[in-house]
């Protein structure tokens, strides 16, 4: 922070867009400060497309839903954590990113195995990956007491998106925040359609969002050093569900409204120099109304409405026995209760888990060494039919670090990690294909990469170089095949072997004097097998939606009060289907964004305009086959800052 001016005000340029954090333990990639202003994005999602080693699962438009897939393990293999505390959906396992605006996150992280660091709740050793939200905390300069941002966004298919933001400092020790934001598109974009015998250009229909996101968040600091947080989170929206276009259908007759709803608070104290405490607590519940037209029951078109509630309690302890021995243990419990609020033969089940991590970390001079294990109980009871059955398992994560130079910052990577995820709720009990008798898709990680960042002040300011090598075997995968009477039913019968390579280099040279400028180069290799049965005419296939080979190159150039931004994306060819034959085959597809940013003085305001273009080469492609992404379109942001 520079020290305060009270004869002027300056702005101030950001130095670097996008950085690989140096973490001792575990690979890390991160998006933090100037990199997500810059960035083309308008949701979590869509900047996250720019990590290396991460597939999007997107559904196009503003509301499509949007996922992400971490080296090819599956969305339900990657944990979420906003503020610290992990975002769930017992019901599919999912978490939609698109519903987490850039204009309130002022972080992102994503870990590959787990955060390197002891102090964390028990279901952050859990996942094979982990996606870390920091949302914006406030921050004062001497004699401020409040500040905000107010800013409005607006371009193609409809998008009227305004987004306020106020801070005030409530006491010495207590201050206060509230973000919120109005989405709005009608989601008529132009695409591309062609089934082999025409070819022609439709506009998208059915595919419009109104969506609303309210944020409100306390921070307290106690005399006695300790600290605590609290926050309030609320979404609530419509949307068209546009559907995919098969056998020349255009036009889907599908909605659905969503209320979601979490309260959350963490509270952090040190005891001496030796002791630190951390607990956490959250309250979450969501709501699902899902409409179908296409579908008529006795009560006329398909309605159905699902509720959640999720209680969770968590506690971590650190202890440091020497200056370079740390052990550390945590407890979480957690409830998740699901209803179909007018389903009649609905199992509404009850899921208890109990999860409890001991964990451990040595510092040996220029070698950090990182050991837990993880002990799962999971207890299901149902109201109606069966429930699924008990399960307990002990999953163990060791990692290791060297730098063999003192002098350098280059270190050598290593580890191990076993871990699971549970069925979802969905899985065991939706409709027909529900099986309770599922038992939990099951992983085990080998890692092994190098790091190595460099600054200084001469031509080359910044550089930094990432690679690792990974291999992946998933056991027991849930998937949809024909049982009894041919009749589909979800069953652990699938198994894949995940061989990769990630990639990155970063870096930061002086070309022109007075201009800066950033360059990041991400390439990911994956052969993602299917490995589940050798009489399969797909055994040993690329599974579907995974190239082979992706990747993203970003530049970005700083000059006075100008800002200009060059992304680009690149996925490889894939199949849709775990058979690859030609019929399942999908083209290649890549993008190019362009921004220009612009800062001023208003009075004593400071004020951004942007401009975007998305797709600059009108590129018609589709993520998920049959859902159509748009083409080329544009938007514009103005904002200010008071």
């Amino acid at each position: 922070m520079p020290a305060k001016d009270t004869a002027a005000t300056r702005m101030l340029q950001g130095v670097t867009i996008f950085s690989d954090r140096s973490n001792p333990v575990s690979p890390v990639q991160t998006l933090s400060g100037i990199a997500l202003e810059k960035m083309n994005s308008l949701s979590v999602a869509d900047a996250m497309r720019f990590f290396s080693g991460v597939q999007l699962k997107d559904y196009g438009g503003l509301g499509g839903l949007k996922t992400l897939n971490v080296r090819s393990m599956g969305t339900n293999h990657t944990g979420v954590f906003y503020d610290g505390i992990q975002l769930g959906n017992a019901q599919n396992g999912t978490v939609d990113l698109g519903r987490f605006s850039l204009d309130n996150i002022e972080q992102i992280d994503l870990y590959n195995a787990q955060k390197g660091v002891l102090l964390q709740p028990a279901k952050g050793f859990a996942a094979a990956s982990a996606i870390y939200l920091q949302s914006r905390k406030p921050v004062f300069r001497e004699g401020e007491k409040t500040h905000g941002k107010v800013a409005f966004k607006t371009g193609a298919f409809g998008l009227v998106n305004p987004s306020l933001r106020l801070e005030q400092r409530l006491s010495e020790r207590l201050s206060a925040v509230v973000s919120s934001e109005w989405l709005h598109g009608n989601g008529r974009y132009k695409f591309r359609y062609t089934n082999g015998t025409y070819d022609t250009t439709a506009i998208r229909q059915n595919a419009a969002i109104d969506a609303a996101r309210v944020e409100a968040g306390l921070y307290g600091q106690l005399k006695d050093s300790s600290s605590w947080q609290a926050k309030v989170y609320y979404y609530n929206s419509t949307r068209g569900l546009p559907g995919a276009i098969v056998s020349n259908k255009f036009l889907n007759g599908q909605h659905q409204w969503d209320r979601n709803l979490f309260i959350q608070s963490s509270y952090k104290k040190q005891f001496g120099k030796r002791y630190t405490m951390l607990l956490n607590a959250k309250f979450m519940y969501d709501y699902v109304r899902y409409l179908d037209t296409a579908i008529v029951t006795v009560d006329g078109p398909l309605m159905n409405r699902y509720q959640q509630k999720e209680y969770y309690f968590s506690s971590a302890n650190q202890y440091k026995i020497t200056s370079f021995w740390d052990v550390a243990l945590s407890a979480d419990f957690q409830v998740n209760e699901m209803t179909a609020v007018n389903l009649d033969h609905f199992a509404i089940p009850t899921r208890y888990s109990t999860l409890a991590a001991a964990a451990t970390q040595l510092h040996l001079g220029p070698v950090e060494l990182q050991g837990n294990l993880l002990a799962t109980v999971v207890n299901e009871t149902t109201k109606a039919y069966t429930a699924g059955r008990d399960f307990h398992k002990l999953t163990p994560t060791i990692l290791v670090s060297w730098q063999p130079f003192r002098e350098e910052d280059l270190k050598i990577r290593a580890f191990y990690k076993n871990s699971f995820r549970m069925p979802t709720f969905n899985d065991m009990y939706y409709s027909t294909v529900g099986n309770p008798a599922l038992r939990p898709e099951s992983a085990k990680q080998y890692n092994i990469g190098t790091g190595y960042t460099r600054s200084s002040g001469g031509f080359l300011q910044f550089f930094s170089l990432q690679a690792d090598a990974y291999y992946t075997h998933v056991k027991d995968k849930i998937v949809a095949s024909p049982g009894r009477n041919f009749q589909w039913m979800m069953q652990n019968i699938g198994a894949v072997d995940i061989y990769g390579i990630d990639a990155s280099v970063q870096l930061s040279p002086v070309l022109l004097p007075a201009v800066k400028t950033d360059f990041s180069v991400k390439y990911t290799y994956q052969k993602a097998l299917d490995k589940s049965n050798p009489a399969e005419v797909n055994y040993k296939d690329q599974i579907a939606y995974i190239p082979v080979h992706s990747g993203s190159f970003i530049a970005h150039a700083s000059w006075h009060k100008w800002d200009v931004n060059y992304s680009f994306i690149y996925v490889g060819e894939r199949y849709f289907l775990n058979t690859n034959i030609p019929l399942y085959y999908m083209e290649p597809w890549y993008t190019s964004d362009v921004s220009v940013t612009t800062s001023l003085l208003f009075g004593r305001k400071l004020v951004k305009l942007t401009g975007e273009l998305n797709n600059v080469f009108n590129q018609y492609y589709d993520v998920v086959i049959n859902y159509p992404m748009p083409g080329r379109y544009y938007r514009l942001t103005a904002s200010i800052n008071f």
